[in-house]
């Protein structure tokens, strides 16, 4: 652990200002590369007036390495009661739009307003920072530079189009905008005029174009209409947690075939062929995912995110709650024993990918390899339990 560091009186205004003074250095120097391409004067004069280093941002950035947040503590808001009395009352009030997105791009209305919910809740939090600020100190800062420099031009791009003005250029502290959330370079390529007034504006209090931008997108991405992203099941006693993989795809009759049926107690319905997912291991619920899930995914790629959006649809159409039980109480692993964990496994010879804290598929297959290895249930959870035994 770092010691505190005493600061003198006025250190920490002398780092602001060094930082302003290399930061409108970098943006002089950025401008150069603008205007290769093909960014005009005067956009780059709009954009730039009054733009300042944000140490604020900086600090949202670092801070969501250590973000840890559990599925059912995730799920509890992007799906709550008040969640989905509100989503169900602003399609009521935009029942035509919705209406006729859902005809032209062929995607679920309830799974567009889903994520206009967990996005904004529904407008009310589209953010207020100024997405050129915010982008320029990022890119900046360095840490994730190319990726920022890349939304930077691609938001300057949009301005120089006319959808819409810097001033009403807004978003978070990451650079997602409007009332879905759609970083630069997304809108740049997927971004459509929703209500036909020529400008893409996801920014106006009128939802249209927001929305419609959405269903484009998943519609771009491979949205099969009339297939649910996914299904909440049972699973048998005795079922084999090792075949509760990404790429064990098997049809619904097949998955019945083995004793995994809905919460009903029947087979599922033939939506294609899909696999099986245990976001909390063998201790919470089980889904049945299908391609959709994966379309959710280019959204946003947390299966938190997707979960949560898929819930909150079928919350908002009128379905039921999740039924299963989730292992409330329990200590999640912090980002730091995350890594640790990913260390012994890479040591151990199960994982064979970099040591980032992200539990993803291969993460989780190794996890199953290495709790196969011992005898215990392979559920590729990564509880205190696991790293303990880990150890």
């Amino acid at each position: 652990m770092a010691q505190d560091v005493p600061q003198l009186p006025g250190a920490g205004l002398v780092q602001n200002v060094a930082s302003q003074a290399g930061f409108e250095t970098w943006i002089e120097n950025f401008k150069t590369r603008a205007r290769r391409e093909g960014i005009s004067e005067t956009t780059l004069n709009e954009a730039f007036r009054g733009v300042r280093y944000n140490s604020d941002v900086i600090a949202k950035d670092r801070y969501q390495s250590e973000f840890t947040k559990q599925i059912w503590d995730y799920l509890d808001s992007a799906a709550s009661p008040t969640r989905v009395a509100n989503g169900q009352k602003a399609m009521r009030q935009h029942a035509k739009t919705l209406d006729a997105i859902e005809r032209r791009f062929g995607v679920d209305k309830y799974v567009v307003a889903a994520i206009w919910g967990v996005e904004s809740a529904y407008g009310a939090t589209r953010g207020d920072i100024n997405v050129i600020e915010a982008m320029a100190t990022l890119a900046y800062d360095g840490r994730r530079g190319k990726f920022f420099e890349q939304q930077l031009i691609a938001a300057l791009k949009i301005l120089q189009k006319g959808d819409t003005h810097a001033r009403n250029m807004k978003g978070s502290w990451a650079g997602a905008m409007g009332h879905t959330q759609f970083i630069p370079t997304s809108f740049e390529a997927f971004a459509v005029d929703g209500d036909g007034d020529g400008k893409r504006d996801i920014w106006s209090n009128d939802p249209t174009d927001a929305l419609a931008s959405t269903a484009a997108y998943l519609a771009r991405h491979g949205w099969n209409k009339g297939q649910p992203w996914g299904v909440e099941v049972r699973l048998p006693r005795g079922f084999d947690y090792t075949s509760a993989r990404r790429d064990n795809m098997r049809a619904p009759g097949d998955w019945a075939a083995l004793g995994v049926v809905g919460v009903d107690g029947r087979p599922v319905p033939n939506y294609g062929r899909a696999s099986i997912l245990l976001p909390a291991g063998a201790q919470g619920a089980a889904f049945m995912i299908f391609d959709n899930f994966a379309v959710l995914e280019r959204y946003n790629k947390a299966d938190a995110y997707v979960i949560g959006v898929g819930h909150l649809s079928d919350r908002l159409k009128g379905g039921a709650e999740i039924q299963a039980t989730w292992p409330r109480g329990y200590a999640p692993l912090s980002f730091k024993e995350k890594q640790q964990m990913q260390r012994i496994l890479k040591r151990k010879g199960f994982l064979d990918d970099k040591v980032d804290g992200i539990i993803g598929p291969n993460t989780i297959n190794a996890i199953r390899a290495y709790q196969t290895s011992v005898g215990v249930t392979p559920d590729g959870y990564p509880s205190q339990e696991f790293l303990k035994l880990l150890r």
